[in-house]
């Protein structure tokens, strides 16, 4: 496994361009605000560089429907580097990235793996390059009624080197029970392809549905939003089962629970991250549960940020550049941007006293 996989399925602010939501003065500010998307901006992934982590980049989906919507490329300060866009994708929803997938014998490559619920399938792109490498997707919940692809995460599995990727969709028509479908991924003649691994998940139905999915590589989880209910958690390696493992964050959300991002102090300790989206504030829960219960998830505290309505996020512990010596958490917010914060900031809330 590359050495920073880990990290991903993981004052005053200067920016690139001003936020646009109303903000109090007790919110976090991010250091850097990226350049606007076109339409709607989603969900962000971090692609660290494998030998100078300052030259990393920012991914972010944006959504929009008849292949007018794509994957924008971030450097750290926000700035846009357009010659890697995707464009003409059919709606995406959300992305992440996986390390060092053995394209054939004698080359490996990173991938971006994001959602294109217009076409019912995610799509696989090769990072840093964002060249297609996938023979234009791979089909997803082909057996259902309930088609529409919106989350995704990746799991590489350390003991066999296989890449799962882990998909969820609209909620209408899903089911209770085997909502997320998880698929391996494997390459045939220089692309990558995707067979269904399982079936798993619950679902608490009704008007809501199920977008975020966080992978802890480490300790061996997988968390999802269902949205008006609560983050569910299972192990992540299908031949585990399909135990649900905890459901925390059953209160105290103003409506939907969103994004999920998983900080890492070490190998066993750290944060999880919610986005409470109509209340623009990110719910705090141990990553490590309590000392008597590793699934005993309670709430620590409630971090207000300048985000609005915020959907997707993510982080990363490393060390990248003097700007984020501790790492930097990323965050949509619906003004088309992606708000980047110093680590730091969030660090101090958290540990503040009140």
């Amino acid at each position: 496994m590359h050495k920073y996989a880990l990290y991903i399925i993981i004052g005053l602010a200067t920016s690139c361009v001003p936020t646009q939501n109303t903000e109090t003065s007790s919110a976090i500010k991010p250091k850097y605000v990226t350049e606007p998307v076109q339409f709607d901006s989603d969900d962000p992934a971090i692609w660290v560089h494998p030998t100078d982590p300052a030259q990393s980049l920012i991914l972010g989906t944006d959504k929009r429907e008849n292949k007018e919507g794509g994957v924008y490329v971030f450097d750290l300060q926000g700035k846009e580097d357009s010659t890697r866009r995707i464009t003409g994708i059919d709606r995406p929803n959300n992305v992440d990235i996986a390390y060092g997938f053995a394209l054939d014998s004698t080359r490996r490559v990173d991938l971006a793996v994001f959602s294109e619920r217009g076409t019912q399938s995610i799509r696989i792109y090769s990072v840093p390059d964002m060249q297609a490498i996938d023979d234009g997707g791979i089909p997803v919940f082909e057996d259902s009624e309930s088609r529409d692809v919106m989350g995704v995460a990746l799991y590489k599995r350390a003991a066999d080197d296989s890449l799962f990727a882990i998909v969820s969709r609209k909620g209408e028509n899903s089911p209770t029970d085997g909502y997320l479908y998880q698929y391996v991924l494997y390459a045939e003649n220089g692309s990558v392809k995707g067979k269904l691994a399982r079936k798993f998940g619950k679902f608490s139905g009704g008007a809501g549905e199920i977008e975020a999915i966080a992978v802890d590589h480490q300790l061996g989880y997988v968390y999802y939003s269902d949205e008006l209910y609560g983050i569910r958690k299972y192990y992540v390696d299908p031949a585990m089962g399909n135990e649900e493992l905890a459901v925390f964050g059953t209160d105290g959300f103003t409506e939907d629970r969103e994004g999920i991002s998983i900080y890492q102090s070490s190998d066993s300790t750290g944060y999880i991250l919610i986005s409470d989206q109509q209340a623009d504030v990110f719910r705090v829960y141990p990553r490590e549960g309590t000392a008597d219960d590793p699934h005993a998830h309670n709430w620590i505290k409630s971090l207000a940020v300048s985000t609005h309505e915020s959907d997707g996020s993510e982080v990363s512990a490393l060390a990248f550049n003097a700007d984020f010596p501790k790492g930097f958490f990323v965050a949509m917010s619906d003004n088309k941007t992606f708000q980047i914060y110093d680590w730091r900031d969030l660090e101090t809330a958290i540990l503040a006293t009140e």
